[in-house]
């Protein structure tokens, strides 16, 4: 591809060199360079690529995009200098691969909790009223059936658009995506035209990256801000940040909600074991999944499905039948009553939310044994939180490793034992081994009993110095379980 067709309408500050240029790929890894590609020097959380410009020219780089130019420009290599080089990316990104989010309707989910079920929720649904479809999400990432694995919540630009253009090929209409705090600050979306925007909800999370709160709403708000006139903008009127999404937004602007007035209501009419009894608008619906969090999941997905056009009866009928996304709610039943719930929950506010419905919807003669954890290298401060609120909503507490990453796991669990108060010492059982934790709670579960397995969901492994290591909540627990000929997963 020609590079004057890559740059397209982005604004250039300087060119030096060449301009007909035949491109072969596009390239932010010096690393990953191949004769006759173009690099973009991004400046990244932990390496800036203008280091490596000479290593990419070395590497057979033709071009080089940047917001520096080098002391020396090395002959045989345009420079093109901008103001932000991530920005640049996500825009020429999006024009080698023929511009895919214009040749889709591309709906963008964003939030602390309920991303993955809404943008996966939508896919199915959409998929289920007879369309193609794409979904870009933490678990996986999809072309109409097929699947591709995620390594982030949202990829760069370059695979974002890669992806994009194979659904476009494939003769998708829709792409569902979740688009994540790191992703909109890295500017991983630049670029990309959106038809709507859907925001969640916002809770303690990402500090880590973030520092702030202010810094991380405004994160997310910045999606909305970028949002084109023509798109729409949907937020979560009952969260108390809804509002201050569409402060700015170009977009048409719609609110969902379940406590008080919005565009798109839902009552909760029964919130049991084996589903939600729902009224969207004043139409009932009874719905597999569990949980007040999973109503407001799917009543964004109804008002979404709404504001793309589909019919309210065949959307309802359709989210009548859909089944909890992987990891989410997951439950395992033995046939004397014992159940075991494998749940994402990570953050205090989706914690929070699993424990309260878990309490909402069993007896009084049942006890609740959670285990939970807490992620090495990220946001400390919600490690006390998250055992505060798993010791007062749990009758028996086991405080467990999660991903400890480069941390060590005993340093992590005593900043959780930070949130444990004295009179609840005598419910929490320390752990650090996960396997021994599970093992524990199962022994622990007496016939009618529940246990929560918490904060890694989806993932089957255990990140430890820098190794994933194979490790399946759900897939233990069925182990465990069929070891037990009372107990059938």
């Amino acid at each position: 591809m020609q590079l004057t067709d890559i740059i397209g309408d982005l604004t250039v500050l300087e060119f030096l060199g060449s301009k007909s240029l035949e491109v072969s790929g596009l390239v932010f890894d010096s690393r990953q360079v191949v004769p006759g590609n173009l690099f973009v020097a991004v400046r990244g959380t932990t390496a800036d690529g203008h280091n490596f410009i000479e290593a990419a020219v070395s590497n057979g780089a033709i071009g080089i995009v940047c917001e520096d130019l080098p002391p020396v420009c090395q002959d045989g290599a345009s420079y093109i200098r901008v103001l932000n080089s991530g920005i640049a990316l996500g825009i020429m990104a999006s024009h080698y691969f023929g511009n895919p989010s214009q040749n889709l309707a591309l709906v963008g989910v964003t939030g602390t909790n309920g991303k993955t079920t809404t943008a996966t929720l939508l896919h199915r649904l959409f998929r289920e009223l007879g369309y193609g479809c794409g979904l870009i999400s933490t678990i996986v990432n999809k072309i109409d059936e097929t699947d591709y694995p995620s390594t982030h919540t949202t990829p760069d630009p370059v695979k974002l658009n890669e992806m994009m253009a194979k659904m476009v090929k494939a003769g998708c209409s829709y792409c569902f995506m979740e688009v994540s705090s790191h992703a909109i600050d890295q500017h991983r979306i630049a670029g990309l035209t959106f038809q709507g925007g859907i925001f969640t909800n916002l809770t303690h999370d990402h500090l880590d990256y973030h520092k702030t709160f202010d810094a991380y709403l405004k994160a997310k708000k910045t999606f909305f801000d970028n949002l084109p006139s023509g798109s729409f903008a949907l937020i979560n009127k009952d969260d108390k940040n809804g509002a201050m999404m569409l402060q700015n937004t170009h977009a048409s602007k719609y609110s969902y909600g379940i406590r008080g007035m919005a565009d798109f209501h839902c009552r909760v009419l029964g919130n049991q074991v084996h589903g939600l009894h729902l009224s969207f608008d004043g139409v009932e619906v009874w719905c597999q999944l569990i949980g007040l969090f999973n109503a407001y999941n799917l009543l964004a997905v109804y008002a979404s499905a709404m504001l793309l056009g589909q019919d309210k009866t065949r959307v309802l009928t359709a989210l009548s039948k859909m089944e909890p996304v992987a990891g989410r709610f997951n439950s395992l039943r033995s046939c004397n009553g014992i159940t075991a719930i494998v749940d994402y929950a990570h953050t205090p506010d989706a914690l929070q939310n699993v424990l309260e419905t878990i309490n909402t919807i069993r007896g009084h003669n049942e006890q609740l044994i959670t285990v939970v954890g807490a992620g090495g290298n990220r946001d400390v401060t919600k490690r006390p939180v998250m055992a505060s609120i798993a010791c007062r909503l749990s009758d028996r507490v086991i405080l467990t490793s999660d991903n400890p990453r480069f941390e060590e796991p005993e340093a992590i669990l005593d900043d959780m034992q930070k949130g444990v108060g004295i009179q609840e010492k005598k419910k929490v059982l320390t752990i650090v081994n996960r396997l021994e934790a599970i093992k524990t709670a199962c022994a622990l579960a007496k016939p009618g009993d529940i246990i929560l397995v918490a904060g890694k969901g989806h993932e089957n492994y255990q990140d430890i110095k820098g190794t994933k290591y194979h490790f399946d909540d759900k897939e233990i627990l069925k182990e465990i379980f069929g070891q037990d000929n009372r107990i059938k997963p």
